[in-house]
């Protein structure tokens, strides 16, 4: 539904170009809630308003429901008519609600229906509509001034589906929110997801966010993609960034000669006993330094940082029962002291010194 192919953008400022988008590959699939993470100046909010050519790319393609918009732009800094018709199947969600305060909630929602020239009936029961879908129907009279943050935010939402988009974009709605009204909002746009057929790319520096409506996602860092692909195939990828980021776990050594592991656990495993079983199968004494545990798509999903006696070489054999349980392995430390925790892992929980025997 989304692909873009090559994509650059370079800002030119004071005699200086800042590159916010470093040749940016990125494919979205039809019917997807699609989460782009990454801190602050990651190009981010670059690449979102590439994808509707708010901002021009400086090279590449960007192609929506299998049209190419680079194409359609034209020459002239005014957007060709082409390349407004392709706009109105994309919906656009801002993090600052971007509302008219002279406008009342119904009159906000109309606005581009106005634009395109629907008729004040049509305008009407269309924002009637949508105010009834978010759950604002008994505020189309009052003014942006009179509604909380959530409420505003719904109100944005509304809008942006009145042109009846096949896409929405979402350029971090929820980091003015308190977290109740984030999961509010999260909800709101996941039953949009399912319900509408919505394809929604979303951007968020807020890993909660990707854990509790995401699909697939993708991780950004200075204008460059380091990762993407759905959440479970990434759960299973040892060495994921992105999964380190979902679920740090942390914790040292207890001491020289020891072998500590990652383990992530998903799907069935998630609910088997296989940390106990490798302690009495084996024999061994296991220390769990850290841990976290959260539910995924519905699904649950934990990661553990464990030690093993002795070094990596003397744990092939427990290693490999861990591998054979559908677990993700990967090894943080194998006993030669030299190897620390892979970038970006810090402590959650801590339980350094606790045995499963």
């Amino acid at each position: 539904m989304i692909t873009t192919t090559g994509l650059t953008k370079v800002y030119s400022a004071r005699g200086r170009e800042v590159t916010a988008l470093d040749g940016v590959d990125l494919h979205v699939r039809e019917g997807e809630v699609f989460g782009v993470i990454g801190q602050s100046g990651a190009g981010k909010s670059s690449l979102i308003r590439c994808v509707n050519l708010l901002e021009r790319p400086t090279s590449g393609t960007v192609t929506v429901a299998g049209q190419d918009l680079t194409a359609l732009a034209g020459r002239g800094r005014r957007a060709s008519r082409d390349l407004r018709a392709a706009r109105t199947r994309i919906g656009m969600v801002f993090q600052h609600f971007n509302l008219l305060s002279s406008r009342t909630v119904q009159d906000n929602v109309e606005l581009p229906l106005e634009i395109l020239g629907a008729s004040g009936a049509d305008r009407s029961r269309r924002a009637r509509e949508l105010l009834d879908l978010v759950g604002l129907a008994d505020k189309a009279a009052a003014y942006p001034g009179q509604l909380s943050g959530g409420q505003k935010q719904r109100v944005g939402i509304a809008r942006a589906l009145a042109g009846d988009p096949k896409v929405l974009l979402s350029d971090e709605a929820t980091s003015a929110l308190d977290p109740e009204t984030t999961r509010s909002i999260l909800r709101l746009l996941r039953d949009l997801n399912r319900e509408l057929g919505l394809t929604v790319l979303l951007i968020t520096h807020e890993m909660d966010v990707v854990k509790s409506v995401c699909d697939s996602a993708a991780l950004m860092r200075k204008g460059k993609i380091i990762e993407s692909g759905t959440v479970s195939e990434l759960l299973a990828t040892p060495g994921s960034e992105l999964t380190q980021e979902l679920f740090p776990v942390g914790g040292e050594p207890s001491g020289p000669d020891r072998t500590v592991l990652d383990v992530t656990f998903h799907g069935e495993t998630a609910t088997r006993p296989v940390i106990s079983r490798l302690s009495r199968t084996y024999n061994v004494d296991i220390s769990i330094l850290g841990a976290a545990m959260d539910t995924v798509g519905g699904r649950q999903i934990g990661r553990m940082r464990i030690e093993l006696p002795g070094r990596y070489e003397d744990n092939v054999v427990p290693i490999g029962f861990l591998r054979e349980q559908g677990l993700g392995i990967d090894v943080v430390d194998g006993g030669s002291g030299t190897a620390g925790p892979p970038a970006g892992v810090l402590p959650r929980t801590r339980a350094a010194g606790a045995v499963a025997k």
